[in-house]
């Protein structure tokens, strides 16, 4: 598959997660929001994208483009399949599996001890909202999006 899809696929397989990233440490390095735990787990797909689609620029065989998009787009959906699990702990639909999530508790009977072992940003608590949607919210809406985008223009054909 060579012509228009492939080319757009491959510059918003990288872009797409570039934003996102530059988004998410803009918002904590410049805005002061700090990431939880699951805020990390959704940025390591991301990475793992933007080489996919770096490498993709840079391989001499169509095929080879094709399946790294295409394990870009895989890797951005993802992040936002990871999104949407961490927006829906803070919307309390379901808990948390980590314990960036619960109160501290950790049986010892000393809740001095609990409090200083527990994480500082919580995972069920949304620092920053608009419109009611979260960071998690938008990087889960934006990223899949994006993901069926970029699987759409490889699809497309030529002419």
């Amino acid at each position: 598959m060579r012509g228009p899809g492939l080319i757009a696929a491959r510059w918003l397989a990288l872009l797409l997660p570039l934003a996102l990233i530059a988004g998410a440490l803009g918002s904590q390095y410049l805005g002061g929001l700090y990431p939880c735990e699951m805020c990390h787990w959704q940025r390591w797909p991301h990475y793992g994208a933007i080489a996919a689609a770096l490498l993709a620029f840079f391989v001499p065989q169509t095929n080879n483009r094709v399946a790294l998009v295409v394990l870009a787009a895989l890797l951005i959906a993802l992040s936002g399949a990871i999104g949407v699990f961490h927006a829906g702990v803070e919307y309390r639909w379901w808990d948390g599996i980590t314990g960036c999530s619960a109160a501290p508790s950790s049986g010892s009977g000393d809740l001095l001890a609990d409090i200083m072992a527990a994480p500082l940003t919580r995972c069920d608590v949304p620092q920053w909202t608009f419109a009611g949607i979260s960071l998690a919210g938008f990087n889960a809406l934006f990223s899949l999006g994006g993901a069926v985008a970029i699987l759409a223009l490889l699809k497309r054909k030529a002419g």
